[in-house]
């Protein structure tokens, strides 16, 4: 891929062949930055993985850098007060109907696992924006207070793609170099505690980050750490 004379610069600066730990690694994106806003940062975690499985769970980084998300929780009864008052933007059944003539002024969706037979039919307008509440992210739970309060506080999803690798925003170019590395060692964390019982060694095959328009670097990790 050709790149333009900023990048080049960029990734001059250091050499990018080699492995580095994670501190070195994120104080390296950061100093490669040349964009004029401040771009984010982002992981790409690459795992070994059997035909057609894939990996997906939820964790919430210690290090926030997102604006807080709007909450839409599909409920009725008692849990209605409960969500509004844990913080959710907009809670009820009515909803349903909401989003299926097409509104979707929110960031995510959580349901009671009652309403799920509804709310599962509107999978054609959810599932294309990755909105439809899932019990495997936590979005489909009777505790609707804890979910919204646990999404409010930035708790996020991580999933493996079709070629295994997970693609992942870690925090900002901005950021104190030691709340981007918290954040990138949580996100190692989470995602080898997804490594399959009776895996061999090498669960996850290689670790990189970059700044979004920025040169990639790769991290020395190892299984455990």
């Amino acid at each position: 891929m050709k790149h333009g004379k900023k990048y080049n610069a960029a990734a001059a600066k250091y050499d990018l062949s080699k492995k580095y730990d994670v501190a070195s690694a994120c104080k390296m994106v950061q100093d490669m930055k040349f964009a004029n806003f401040d771009e984010t940062v982002e992981a790409h975690v690459v795992l070994r993985l059997e035909k057609n499985a894939t990996v997906r769970d939820t964790l919430v980084f210690p290090n926030q850098f997102k604006g807080e998300k709007k909450v839409l929780v599909f409920c009725k009864g008692d849990k209605v007060k409960e969500a509004l008052d844990a913080g959710a933007a907009f809670a009820g059944e009515e909803y349903i109907e909401k989003v299926k003539d097409g509104w979707l002024d929110f960031d995510v969706a959580v349901a009671t696992p009652d309403m799920m037979k509804d709310v599962g039919r509107l999978g054609m307008v959810l599932g294309r924006k990755g909105l439809m509440p899932n019990p495997k992210t936590g979005t489909v739970t009777p505790n609707v207070a804890q979910a919204v309060a646990e999404l409010k506080k930035g708790r996020t999803e991580f999933r493996a793609d079709k070629t295994g690798i997970v693609h992942i925003a870690v925090g900002k170019c901005s950021m104190d170099t030691d709340k981007l590395v918290a954040n990138v060692n949580t996100l190692l964390s989470e995602v080898s505690k997804k490594k399959p019982a009776g895996a061999a060694a090498g669960f996850v095959k290689s670790v990189s980050v970059s700044s979004s328009m920025g040169p990639g670097v790769w991290v020395d990790y190892k299984e455990g750490e």
